[in-house]
């Protein structure tokens, strides 16, 4: 079952507090070094190698990305890159970035190590004009029920890069109904602690949103375990976006049945 806001009053505030949100979502994918800033993907091979018209040589060994500037311009942390750098990376975790000139190259570990750049000229920002989304519907906020595993679980997960996994760990499974029907799916870790982060797809995906996955942040469970699951806030994740992303695919299970016609759809670059 739905929310229910009673009074127009609490219905434009109900309104006025999701666009406010939609604005900064699109804030964040207008900044110039973000993720549609991105122009190129390279893996990382074994031995020292140009990419592009990048200035340096870079490569790989067996724990860290490398980078011998080779008289190339180069700045890390806003110091410069004078001599051969080793960057030891969390493997899934977040990366760093060097720059140059107005590039920013970041690298990332995945699997293995890998180099993205982003130009504040790529045509995909320039060309950005929102994200396109269903209206917003208090019918569309539902109540849920966390139900912790025993022990966080260890869970494999495909991403859309064809070949490369990730495993995350899942702390339980968020139960509810909708439309008379009772559904599961399974929650990772959300970005701040006692959150929840889900990764779905429902009947709509490749019609009107994101055919690989979209993206749903809770709040931290009640105490009796209760969970707030606002589809209105359903998102895409980068790779809607771009090709240069390596976003994780939903969990087993995770697919829902029904049309979910709330939060963002299909971005309008990616649009036939």
């Amino acid at each position: 079952m739905g929310t229910q806001v009673g009074g127009q009053g609490a219905r434009e505030q109900f309104v006025a507090d999701w666009e406010d949100w939609k604005a900064v979502r699109e804030r964040f994918f207008a900044d110039p070094a973000g993720w549609l800033a991105l122009v190129s993907l390279d893996w990382l091979g074994e031995t020292p190698e140009r990419y592009g018209d990048l200035p340096g040589l870079w490569w790989q060994d067996a724990d860290a990305a490398c980078l011998d500037p080779a008289g190339g311009a180069l700045s890390h942390r806003g110091a410069p890159v004078r001599e051969v750098a080793r960057f030891v990376l969390e493997d899934g975790g977040a990366g760093t970035r060097v720059t140059a000139g107005d590039l920013e190259i970041e690298i990332v570990r995945r699997s293995g190590y890998l180099i993205r750049v982003h130009d504040p000229k790529a045509p995909a920002l320039r060309d950005f004009r929102g994200i396109p989304s269903y209206a917003p519907d208090p019918g569309w906020v539902l109540t849920g029920t966390f139900e912790p595993f025993d022990a966080p679980r260890p869970t494999r997960v495909g991403t859309v890069v064809e070949g490369l996994g990730h495993v995350d760990v899942a702390p339980g499974t968020v139960r509810f109904r909708h439309a008379g029907a009772e559904h599961t799916l399974t929650a990772f870790n959300g970005r701040r602690p006692g959150t929840l982060q889900i990764l779905f797809t429902d009947a709509t995906s490749g019609e009107t949103t994101y055919a690989a996955n979209r993206s749903m942040f809770v709040p931290a469970p009640a105490a009796d375990g209760t969970v707030r699951l606002d589809f209105n806030r359903a998102t895409n994740m980068p790779c809607a976006f771009t090709d240069f992303a390596t976003c994780p695919l939903p969990p087993a299970g995770n697919h829902l049945p029904f049309r979910v016609t709330a939060g963002e759809q299909i971005p309008y670059e990616r649009r036939n």
